[in-house]
């Protein structure tokens, strides 16, 4: 960065994400009679505003009563989720980092609700963390683009930030006529838009020695993005909603593949009035896309906080037992030709066999193998797992529930399976005109 422009290569976005060490397994701390809380979600038509200066755009949304950027919860609530379609197409939820709920799982407990119809399930809330919610397993090639959602799991435990705020990041494919396309459609003459929150930027303002906390989601339709926040230290304290220990982000810049989450701390030490640019990079052009502004106002404190401590362990088990585990190899980057097995989502019905099945409580080993020509994302349902070192004689010290894999790489992966129900596998290249597809395993 000689220059001082913020220039990471599609390469770049692969790097991975350096020391971090998970704390101890913790008991979840339930209120003895906590009411259950509600979450009712609409499909709906709506509209975003996605230039700035210019009318808004027609999308289909996915929206609650609260106009808040997120909806907060907590460790241990149990919450009765509520969807009603008024969307002209059947639709399923699809919730990322919620381990351990076969009762929601999209497809395969879960069809498909027609339009007009209603449904509820509940879910219990058994870890702390960022998560994100959307209808887009259904969504390619479909008339509108659809907008994914935060959902925030507070820890029961104090955490040593002032303030938490959510930053969902999505991408926007506009033809000239400024009508929106959905991803799975060719995206040629269309030029992409970045939002913040459903805004075409945003301004974060912090006071001298304060404290943020602050949730990055990668809400985009098939963009890997890198994140950098000028003349700021930036450390990561979780990864997909479960804690790490703190490590500071590698050169100063954060990567996310689409449905990534970092949680990040981010300390006030610049002078009264400075404002910094937050600049994301898709691999082609860096954008400037929201500023942490420092205020004038009274600092928090005489002095910043002390080095942060790790977030209370969601109780995921430290040691997995890699030598007696179950080995699968599953193929990436293609549908119907070179890669059968997966299909696109609306193909998947509750009784399609699973690609692999295991007895509950063994560790399962997957062979991710990229075929496709450009970098694709895996994403596991219903369990986090650990990025295995390449001789398999360790692991990365963090979980994850989303990988990157680039061309013609193979990453291995190891998660406990704990939960008995049937799961989903998704994969896509990250090409705006590349399928989301899919396939489900079993644990027993």
């Amino acid at each position: 960065m000689t220059d001082g422009i913020f220039r990471p290569t599609r390469r770049g976005l692969l790097a991975g994400l350096g020391g971090a060490i998970l704390s101890p397994g913790l008991p979840v701390r339930r209120a003895a009679a906590a009411p259950r809380q509600v979450l009712a979600l609409q499909a709906r038509p709506g509209t975003a505003a996605l230039r700035g200066g210019a009318a808004d755009t027609p999308v289909w949304s996915l929206s609650e009563a609260t106009p808040d950027a997120a909806r907060r919860f907590r460790r241990g609530d149990e919450v009765e989720v509520s969807l009603e379609n008024q969307l002209p197409i059947p639709v399923v939820l699809n919730c990322h980092g919620v381990d351990g709920n076969p009762g929601a799982e999209p497809l395969t407990a879960r069809p498909p609700l027609a339009p007009g119809a209603k449904d509820s399930f509940v879910m219990p809330l058994r870890h702390a963390g960022t998560l994100m919610c959307d209808l887009r397993l259904l969504g390619d090639g479909q008339a509108r683009p659809l907008p994914a959602r935060a959902i925030i799991v507070g820890e029961t435990e104090p955490v040593a930030a002032d303030r938490d705020e959510v930053f969902l990041i999505e991408d926007w494919r506009l033809r000239p006529d400024g009508g929106a396309i959905a991803p799975g459609a060719d995206a040629k003459d269309t030029a992409t838009h970045y939002t913040i929150n459903g805004r075409p930027a945003a301004d974060i303002n912090i006071r001298a020695n304060e404290r943020l906390r602050l949730r990055l989601i990668n809400g985009c339709q098939r963009n890997a993005i890198a994140l950098k926040i000028e003349d700021h230290d930036v450390l990561v304290v979780a990864i997909d909603g479960q804690p790490a220990e703190p490590f500071p982000a590698r050169n100063g810049a954060l990567v996310l593949a689409p449905g990534s989450r970092i949680d990040a701390f981010i300390d006030g030490t610049r002078p009264a009035g400075s404002v910094s640019p937050i600049v994301l990079h898709d691999g082609k052009a860096p954008h400037t896309i929201g500023r942490l502004v420092t205020s004038g106002d009274a600092p928090a404190r005489n002095a910043p906080l002390p080095p942060a401590k790790a977030l209370a362990s969601n109780g995921l088990p430290p040691q997995l037992d890699l030598k007696n585990a179950l080995r699968f190899e599953l193929a990436l980057g293609g549908a119907g030709g070179s890669q059968p097995d997966w299909v696109p989502p609306a193909n998947l019905t509750a009784t399609v066999a699973p690609t692999f099945r295991v007895k509950a409580g063994r560790v399962v080993v997957l062979a991710l193998t990229n075929r496709a020509s450009t970098p694709s994302v895996f994403h596991l349902h219903g369990h986090h797992f650990r990025l295995l070192d390449r001789l398999d004689d360790g692991w990365k010290p963090f979980w994850l529930d989303t990988l990157m894999i680039d061309a013609g790489q193979t990453q291995r992966v190891a998660f406990a399976a704990e939960t008995k129900g049937r799961w989903l596998m998704e994969t896509m290249a990250t090409d705006w005109a590349a399928p989301r597809l899919v396939r489900c395993y079993a644990v027993e």
